[in-house]
């Protein structure tokens, strides 16, 4: 699959220079389930990340009989209980409300995910309180491993397309979504490129948006 991902986007020349520089695609997908990989979402929202992963061991911490707690054992433990890991209010709502629509099954399992198709699963989990559109891209190329995700509304992958492409500004959303269809069906291997076309830019500094 890697193979005829790289081959259709070094169809582009600026891309297939980018695929040499960046080197070999090493995405792996984490094994974690929807339920998990969307309450550490709404942890990490609007926080630095080494003050969410504090936030986390804390609230694993809660719960030592279980690698991580079930919604149920979530649900269980009082809001004050909660807030003293570091999690705020509103937080803490997202959070019940995503144990309770992974009870009630608007959240899927991992293997009942796997049969649903992105645009559905995008549709059931921003049912979640808190969690949004570029949330569930990131579960579906990160955690689950779908090959054609493009998150148009995210700056890393807008930025670095300015840069690969050497733009003055960045596409606007739409306008990459219709760039990219020329990636399909491999747009998430376009997405982690365009991330290390960003990195590569910070790197150069200012001059790289000239």
């Amino acid at each position: 699959m890697t193979r005829e991902a790289i081959l259709h986007l070094k169809r582009e020349p600026e891309m297939a220079a980018l695929i040499h520089r960046a080197g070999a695609y090493r995405l792996k997908p984490t094994q974690r389930s929807p339920y998990e990989a969307l309450l550490r979402a709404i942890a990490h929202q609007q926080l630095h990340g080494r003050a969410a992963e504090a936030i986390l061991a804390r609230f694993i911490a809660l719960f030592p009989d279980t690698p991580f707690p079930a919604p149920e054992q979530v649900l269980a433990a009082d809001d004050a209980t909660l807030r003293a890991t570091g999690f705020s209010g509103s937080k803490i709502a997202a959070i019940r409300d995503l144990c309770l629509r992974t009870i009630d099954g608007t959240v899927p399992t991992r293997r009942a995910a796997a049969r649903l198709p992105d645009e559905e699963l995008i549709a059931r989990l921003t049912e979640v309180r808190g969690i949004g559109r570029w949330t569930v891209e990131m579960l579906l190329i990160f955690t689950l491993g779908r090959p054609d995700v493009l998150p148009v509304d995210d700056f890393g992958v807008r930025d670095g397309y300015r840069a690969l492409m050497q733009l003055s500004e960045q596409p606007k959303p739409r306008e990459l979504a219709a760039i990219g269809e020329g990636w399909a069906p491999w747009r998430s291997y376009a997405a982690w490129y365009l991330w290390r076309a960003a990195e590569e830019a910070k790197k150069q500094g200012p001059q790289s948006r000239a």
